[in-house]
């Protein structure tokens, strides 16, 4: 879930009203017409007097977002790691349950990995199936009262579905607050403790 403004775009000649979104990795524009924007489609990104003008191969589009045009291309060019949207920072305890690739172990070259019944900053689930979500209750009672629990999971397959993972956090008395893609195939999924029973 990024940032969203309504605004007017410029594309093909013609002046469209709507909303653009910036996410993670592209800006989409919801209006007359839809407009999906990659990051790494891009050619060149520019600003003029408030206006963000992107070039990609299907064109030039230039949208209308006035004082935010300059934060946006600032994302734009400079989008946050994936370190940086799970929250992983020098000095956490990170627990891993699960097979992860070696890029993401190379993501946790700065951390801690917390080992027996040491609580845990961050825990990483990864759940295959649905099967994997019986975990969540046992994980949540090592997590550090500030910590957070990510359940990383395939995208667009029947083994698992987002309203299950929502589910299992739920049921375990856990709060969802906030997802992020993890990879191009994997989607995380972030709980954390709720205020109240801290």
């Amino acid at each position: 879930m990024g940032q969203e403004i309504k605004c007017r775009m410029q594309y093909q000649r013609r002046a469209l009203t709507g909303k653009a979104c910036l996410e993670g990795d592209h800006i989409l524009f919801r209006g007359e017409e839809r407009l999906k924007i990659s990051f790494k489609d891009l050619r060149s990104v520019t600003i003029e007097w408030g206006v963000l003008h992107l070039d990609f191969p299907g064109g030039t589009a230039s949208i209308e977002l006035g004082a935010a045009a300059e934060k946006w291309a600032g994302k734009i060019l400079h989008p946050p790691s994936r370190a940086d949207k799970l929250g992983i920072k020098p000095g956490l305890a990170v627990r891993l349950i699960g097979q992860f690739d070696t890029s993401f172990l190379d993501d946790l070259s700065c951390v801690e990995l917390a080992t027996g019944k040491i609580k845990a900053d961050l825990i990483f689930l990864a759940a295959s199936d649905r099967e994997a979500l019986a975990r969540i209750p046992k994980l949540a009672s090592a997590l550090k009262a500030a910590g957070a629990l990510w359940v990383v999971y395939p995208k667009g397959v029947q083994l698992i579905r987002e309203i299950e993972v929502l589910e299992a956090g739920r049921i375990a008395g856990l709060k969802d607050t906030k997802v992020a893609s993890f990879s191009d195939t994997h989607t995380a999924l972030r709980f954390v403790i709720p205020v109240a029973a801290r």
